[in-house]
């Protein structure tokens, strides 16, 4: 048995690895790179290996850099079984779909300056119709089954608490005559989501690989994270009366924001200002979110025995018509404003952030993780808030809790859709709602695993310096045989 990173070795995105049986051969996971605009495109058309070679994907959730390049391989002549959650499917429907839209206006504006500089045009990744077929694909598992993959390889998932539908991919291979046991955890939720049912344990491995996103940081409490947020929605729409931009993930973040301001305005804590969630895809992901409230936490059951909706309120209005969204940036009065994408790399929000961020009434909250070349990052980098900030940066900066806001009259610019703008709006940051877990909770669900019967654990999903923090803290919990694996990296089980 031979297992191969392909992805996600070393930094964040593009979750791929490639496991060998016999002759049959299991990816699990196929994401796409994200934040680096087109500068992914080589890394996401180099996949390291043949789509028509590949029988099975594993896919432990939706999320695009976990799913987007599933329609890619399909295009490249991958015609095996895709197995997930019944709920990773339904999500994977619209995410894909949303994916190949965006691909379809950034190569249109891409091929533009291709075109003024004499350089050949670009091609998508992958079109509709391709997102829309490889679903035929989709072979769901149930959570807690076993499940025969193929001979020799059983397949169980296992509730890993990040998002909707997402799992741990257990897989028991027997070669040889030998059993062997891996664990796969896709990315690890927290013990107290807003929305979510924790992490369940998982069955006992022999190998393990793991995500390290947040490996050298902890969260705070989803209590302490909710007063936060109430703080900044006061300062923003009832001090200042400006407005409070929310970029947001549209499946996962965005339903766990909206569930937080429901709690407060059923509290009546929510100050009466109008919040907009203006992403179609937001619109779609919530509606099954709503299909699924049977796998969402006890505190949702038991809101919902008085409250039906948790993710409505009188004051909450769902954006799909782009006449309304447009219609946002020249309203003058306060409002929430949460919409796409997480990372303010595309998508609504950075039209509401291009026509809003010179406005010192104006709040910019970022509510999850960003990656370091991503426009979310350099907004936090300027004001002192980011993983890594820029040293040369000026300005005084006030922390408070886990946000902290600048307060500076050193002029400051950014550049958005290629055009510079004054940073007058205050960036703020919450890491509370952060779909994984930091260091402390992931360590805590891995050792519900007997730690001395694991051979050995490959670090993945995390940029260097998490992931070496992390190797650092499991060592110290214990667990032995660590490895961070690099790119294109092959080892035999």
């Amino acid at each position: 048995m031979k297992l191969q990173f392909l992805g996600a070795a070393q930094e964040v995105t593009g979750s791929k690895h490639l496991l060998t049986v016999g002759r049959k051969r299991i990816l699990l996971d196929c994401g796409m790179y994200q934040g680096k605009g087109m500068d992914t495109d080589r890394a996401n058309r180099d996949l390291g290996f043949e789509p028509c070679s590949i029988d099975y994907i594993v896919l432990t959730h939706a999320h695009i850099d976990h799913s987007g390049l599933i329609p890619y391989l399909y295009r490249k002549g991958f015609r095996g079984t895709v197995v997930c959650t019944p709920a990773t499917k339904d999500l994977c429907a619209i995410l894909l779909l949303d994916t190949a839209y965006i691909q379809a206006l950034d190569i249109k504006w891409y091929n533009r300056k291709q075109q003024k500089l004499g350089l050949p045009p670009a091609d998508v990744l992958f079109d509709a119709q391709q997102a829309q077929r490889c679903l035929r694909l989709f072979k769901t598992v149930e959570y807690d089954r076993d499940y025969f993959l193929c001979e020799g390889v059983m397949l169980r998932f296992t509730d890993s608490g990040h998002m909707l539908g997402s799992a741990v991919a257990n897989l028991t291979v027997t070669e040889f005559g030998e059993v062997k046991r891996l664990a796969y955890t896709g990315d690890i939720g927290r013990p107290h989501s807003h929305i979510l049912c924790p992490p369940k344990p998982f069955p006992q491995c022999d190998y393990l690989i793991c995500e390290s996103t947040y490996g050298d940081r902890l969260h705070e409490e989803k209590e302490v994270t909710e007063n936060e947020l109430l703080e900044i929605v006061r300062d923003t729409c009832v001090t200042k009366q400006g407005k409070l931009i929310i970029p947001s993930f549209s499946v996962g973040r965005t339903q766990e924001i909206v569930y937080v301001l429901n709690k407060l305005y059923n509290a009546g804590f929510l100050p009466h200002v109008d919040v907009y969630v203006d992403s179609p895809l937001s619109v779609n992901a919530t509606e099954i979110f709503r299909q699924y409230t049977d796998q969402l936490n006890t505190e949702v059951q038991q809101v919902m025995h008085h409250d039906p909706d948790p993710f409505g309120f009188n004051t909450l209005h769902y954006i799909t018509d782009i006449r309304d969204s447009k219609r946002l940036n020249v309203d003058p009065r306060p409002a929430i404003i949460i919409s796409a994408s997480g990372m303010l790399e595309a998508g609504r929000v950075k039209h509401h952030v291009a026509n809003h961020i010179e406005d010192p009434r104006t709040t910019i909250l970022i509510v999850g993780y960003c990656t370091p070349t991503s426009l979310g990052a350099r907004l936090l980098n300027l004001a002192g808030l980011g993983d890594s900030p820029r040293p040369f940066i000026e300005g005084k900066i006030i922390a408070s809790g886990s946000h902290a806001h600048q307060l500076s009259n050193s002029p400051k610019y950014i550049s958005i859709f290629g055009e510079e703008h004054k940073v007058r709006a205050d960036i703020r940051r919450i890491d509370g709602f952060s779909g994984h877990g930091d260091y402390k909770e992931m360590i805590q669900y891995l050792s519900t695993q007997d730690v001395e019967k694991i051979k050995h654990t490959f670090i993945v999903h995390g940029e260097q310096t998490a992931a070496q923090a992390y190797k650092d803290h499991l060592y110290e919990a214990g667990f032995r045989g660590i490895s961070i694996p690099k790119r294109g990296e092959e080892v035999e089980l």
